[in-house]
């Protein structure tokens, strides 16, 4: 998704420049950004001077625009945040703060007005109420966006993996060799490696983790609006929630189950024993250290494997919860967070580093997906000077 926007941002800023949008795989939004719960953010989570705020409000706006632009289907939910004691209820309030500060629509509601956005809700008092959190499809965004920069004479070719840097701006991807004026590099899960080989993401390694869904299989819909608990601020992650896709189908979850190589999605699919070596290291050293309490959430994470214990994260959230419908799990996904390895902590902030050769978008995670138009903006805006016309081209 960063990817494909950060080419449409270039297209329309350079629209002469020569650009090749180099993907790994046979198509488009293979990996998060079609595995993503497809939730438009709002940006009240996020603190006022974190890149993440600017971008997830501004973000929220454009992704609304540009689905009514090209009539892809949105499904205009909302999001209620519930409180469950007392110490929640000021959570609420902590939200309501930021968001005003964003700049974000926010509005604390009562147990009554809560019950008549959403009649299964839950709450203790208030609930935050988030009017223009949505959902969509991420995928056919993704499909969307290709097919502008295709009409747009953007070369997108594929099964074109990268396999490392040759010199200079010469790099080989799949079985060919590319040169390129500027190379952006919007990786993923991959990011930070690529950016070793230019020189950058130095003290810096990545840390996936797996996310999965638990769907209701009922005829019935049990739900409306988006639900979610007060975040524990100390995690890095929004925490068990009530997700309704575009089609208004209610999941559980996600996970945030550490993950043991990059595509780790199930078995041994990916399996990759160097960057196993690797993640393992590193995971080991944050058990025994229990860095951002990462022992504890660890092992909590891998808990939500059993079915049970997931549904009883999200049950406090609601009325009534038939938890024998919701019996099927989705396709899993990887989230690429990046590990600051001299501090031992989690990049949360959206995180570029470059120069006028080489561009590196290192941590984009959530809400990245409802960020990316105007984050893409912000990369070409901040590193592109006016250098995007090929050097070279396919050897």
């Amino acid at each position: 998704m960063i990817g494909l926007a950060v080419a449409r941002s270039l297209k329309k800023r350079y629209p002469d420049a020569s650009i090749i949008l180099l993907e790994k795989e046979s198509d488009v939004a293979r990996h998060a950004s079609g595995r993503n719960s497809g939730v438009l953010h709002a940006g009240f989570y996020y603190t006022a001077d974190s890149l993440k705020a600017k971008f997830c409000r501004d973000g929220n706006r454009a992704m609304h625009a540009f689905c009514e632009e090209h009539g892809l289907k949105v499904n205009r939910c909302q999001k209620l945040v519930v409180a469950g004691d007392e110490k929640e209820i000021e959570g609420l309030r902590e939200l309501k703060r930021r968001g005003d500060a964003n700049g974000v629509p926010v509005e604390l509601v009562d147990e009554k007005q809560a019950s008549e956005i959403e009649p299964n809700v839950r709450t203790l008092q208030y609930a935050l109420l988030s009017p223009t959190t949505s959902s969509v499809d991420p995928v056919q965004v993704c499909k969307s966006l290709r097919d502008e920069l295709v009409a747009q004479s953007v070369r997108i070719l594929t099964g074109y993996p990268y396999q490392k840097r040759l010199s200079g701006n010469r790099v080989l991807a799949g079985n060919e060799t590319f040169e390129a004026g500027v190379i952006i590099n919007c990786a993923g899960l991959y990011a930070a490696s690529v950016a070793q080989d230019f020189g950058f993401a130095d003290g810096f390694t990545m840390m996936p983790f797996k996310g999965i869904y638990l769907k209701y299989t009922g005829t019935d819909t049990p739900l409306r609006t988006l639900l979610y608990g007060v975040p524990d601020m100390r995690k890095p992650f929004l925490g068990v929630h009530f997700a309704i896709t575009v089609d208004g189908h209610v999941k559980i979850g996600p996970t945030a189950i550490p993950a043991f190589w990059r595509e780790n999605y199930k078995g041994f699919s990916g399996f990759k024993a160097a960057e196993m070596m690797n993640i393992l290291r590193w995971q080991t050293t944050l058990l025994i250290r229990n860095s951002f309490g990462f022992r504890t959430f660890a092992f909590e994470e891998m808990r939500k494997y059993d079915r049970r214990f997931l549904i009883s994260h999200a049950a406090r959230m609601v009325k009534h919860l038939d938890a024998d419908k919701f019996n099927a799990w989705s396709t899993p996904g990887i989230r690429a967070q990046l590990l600051d390895t001299k501090t031992l902590s989690l990049v949360q902030d959206f995180l570029v580093q470059g120069d006028n050769k080489s561009v590196h978008v290192l941590n984009a995670v959530s809400p990245a997906f409802t960020s990316s138009l105007p984050f893409a903006d912000w990369v070409v805006e901040q590193y592109i000077k006016g250098s995007t016309r090929s050097s070279g081209g396919s050897a």
